[in-house]
């Protein structure tokens, strides 16, 4: 191999470079010696690198979700992530499960055994394992195996694809060390490009839940993860002050609606206050959350109204609690109710259950004896600087920044597991 002969390597770094990468997470391996072959001499691609998969792979997670807040309204900033076989892919699920979990699109890019090896050829390579890919099947939103050159731009692309569609997720690619080190056979490749379809609802769902919103008399929104990652944050506004309906956000979807809001109940999910308040109302309209654990109270959570629930992940519509499901996307749904809803004119009567919610939470805060605590929080908040993204294990601290942050100073994620650096 020489400088000017083209591999397989350089096939992927095109196709990556043309659907919008600038930046890539890679450790080398073996078999992947290829891919960073071609990184090296394409020189235009930054590669950050680190000393173990996980981490690492939690740092691409942590790159995609804070191009996703920078740019709510562009295009989806997928994160390619290089790794090499076996043990180096393996050491990458436990992050790739937090990716999963949390919606964050992540192209987690394989080197593979030669294609001799693959299905359970048993040739004895190093790394070789009877079906790597069936460790990733449930975790990632979808996997591709590679078996030609001429199947990287394909492959590459239909993977970008999956994960920047809602619900946006981890995708996995797996390419032999044969294919990344042999002859690419193709000429330059500058023209891929992935366009994701939108998620559009029903309109006759749309016309439903507009419907039950015009007819209620105490309306409250729970704004979840999914609400934050579409880029929704103008249109939940608007909805909110249509129908002067409070709004709550889940630990995920914290930043989606202004904290001091009139109409922002903010986010003491762990709050009996505050879930009692979700419960109260007639008509609870969920965006982007699948109600589970941590935005159900640990269960405690227990409807008297109608929900409506608007999620892009088919499988958790309805998974815990029956209501109008739509399937779509938040932003668009949002798009939609607003050519519907009548506006409201505001009586005062939203506006003072948000006060006397937020009043009820911190007279038990006041009365818990929590001042240190609070003020670590509050320490750490004035000690950075406005905007700054911030990443914290489970610990009690990270349960305490998840209801006491606002976002609009300093995003915070927090991890749902310990032993590493994650996001809730």
């Amino acid at each position: 191999m020489t400088d000017t002969e083209r591999i397989g390597g350089d096939v992927v770094v095109e196709t990556l470079r043309a659907l919008g990468a600038d930046t890539v997470f890679g450790l080398p391996g073996q078999h992947a010696l290829g891919l960073f072959e071609a990184l090296r001499r394409a020189g235009d691609l930054r590669v950050i690198s680190g000393r173990v998969e996980n981490n690492l792979a939690f740092a691409a997670d942590g790159h995609a979700r804070a191009r996703l807040a920078a740019n709510p309204d562009g295009p989806v900033p997928v994160t390619p992530l290089i790794v090499s076989t076996g043990p180096g892919a393996l050491l990458t699920l436990a992050s790739l499960q937090e990716s999963r979990a949390a919606s964050v699109p992540v192209l987690g890019i394989s080197s593979q055994v030669p294609v001799a090896g693959l299905g359970g050829g048993r040739h004895g390579y190093l790394h070789e394992l009877p079906d790597q890919q069936a460790s990733f099947r449930d975790v990632v939103k979808s996997v591709h195996v590679v078996r030609r050159a001429s199947q990287i731009p394909t492959a590459l692309r239909e993977a970008w694809t999956s994960a920047a569609t809602a619900p946006y997720g981890p995708v996995w690619v797996e390419i032999p060390q044969d294919v990344l080190l042999g002859p690419a056979g193709l000429p330059p490749i500058t023209s891929v490009s992935a366009t994701p379809p939108p998620l559009e609802p029903l309109p006759e769902l749309v016309t439903a839940a507009a419907d039950l919103l015009a007819a209620a008399s105490n309306p409250v929104i729970l704004a979840g993860g999914g609400a934050l990652r579409s880029g929704s944050h103008a249109e939940l506004t608007a909805l909110a002050e249509a129908v002067r309906a409070p709004v709550i956000s889940t630990f995920g979807g914290k930043g989606v609606f202004g904290w001091d809001h009139e109409l922002s109940g903010r986010s003491w999910m762990e709050d009996w206050h505050t879930t009692e308040f979700l419960a109260g109302a007639d008509v609870l309209l969920v965006l982007g959350s699948g109600l589970g654990e941590l935005s159900s109270n640990y269960r405690e959570f227990a409807p008297r109204g109608r929900v409506i629930q608007v999620e892009a992940d088919l499988g958790k519509l309805e998974s815990n609690y029956p209501g109008l499901g739509i399937h779509a996307d938040v932003k668009l749904t949002l798009q939609a109710l607003l050519e519907w809803v009548p506006m409201r004119a505001s009586d005062g009567r939203a506006e003072k259950a948000v006060s006397g919610l937020l009043a009820r939470v911190e007279s038990r805060l006041d009365g818990q004896h929590l001042a240190v605590e609070r003020k670590l929080i509050d320490d750490i908040r004035a000690a950075l600087p406005g905007g700054t993204q911030t990443f914290w294990d489970m610990t009690i601290a990270a349960y305490w920044a998840w209801s006491a942050w606002n976002p609009e100073g300093a995003p915070i994620h927090t991890a749902q597991g310990a032993g590493g650096l994650g996001y809730g």
